[in-house]
């Protein structure tokens, strides 16, 4: 009888469990849809406080964490103000503290959520910041590449790096397009079944390789 009792909590454990881990999934899934999806400023930081929300109720789940500070990040480059963007920033950097610290140690796509961090504090000043953040970037890209060379988030960082950097220093549309295309085949191969495995990237990889098409008008 006491082994039938054990047998059944741990089942009733199980599926309470299993019923927490849809609803978390379900929950951060829809909203960062919705968020990922927008071109509207306005709804994105409606989406982004809502992930803030989803975290804090979830609080033990790293992914949680993990997409809450991808969405501070990319705000961070749509705002105007220099100390909002880094204040964007520093949300951004905590949140993803609280999910490495939940996993136990970095991993690839940790690593480009820092490098994409590192992007985001050097647009805020270009001009002062770029020596230390710029070195930044780069190593964690390095580093996530070692762990994971196919994950199409580190080429499309790439291709961002590139397209936005002077001509005369090596960037421009030609010099990102073979990251972007580099991207584009490894987002083709990844799905969107679970939130837990990133697949942010796609649809602003699929916009930039389009504009790297697009001739200049000089």
């Amino acid at each position: 009888m006491t082994r039938y009792i054990i047998i059944t909590a741990i089942a009733a454990f199980s599926y309470i469990h299993c019923q927490a881990q849809g609803d978390f999934k379900d929950a951060l899934k829809k909203t960062f849809t919705a968020y990922d999806t927008t071109q509207d400023v306005q709804k994105k930081v409606e989406a982004s406080n809502k992930l803030t929300m989803i975290a804090k109720k979830w609080n033990s789940e790293w992914a949680t964490h993990y997409y809450n500070a991808y969405s501070k990040a990319v705000l961070s480059y749509m705002e105007q103000d220099e100390k909002k963007r880094d204040a964007y920033c520093d949300e951004a950097d905590k949140e993803l503290d609280e999910a490495i610290g939940i996993i136990g140690k970095d991993n690839d796509e940790t690593y480009v959520m820092r490098a994409l961090l590192a992007n985001a504090r050097m647009a805020v000043d270009g001009r002062n910041r770029w020596q230390k953040y710029g070195k930044i970037f780069n190593e964690n890209l390095e580093k996530a590449k070692e762990m994971n060379p196919d994950n199409p988030r580190i080429y499309y960082l790439l291709g961002i790096s590139k397209f936005y950097m002077p001509k005369m220093f090596g960037g421009g549309k030609k010099a990102a397009l073979p990251y972007y295309e580099k991207a584009d085949g490894l987002f083709a191969k990844e799905t969107d079944a679970d939130i837990t495995k990133p697949y942010w990237g796609k649809i602003q990889n699929t916009y930039m390789l389009a504009q790297c098409k697009t001739e200049d008008k000089e």
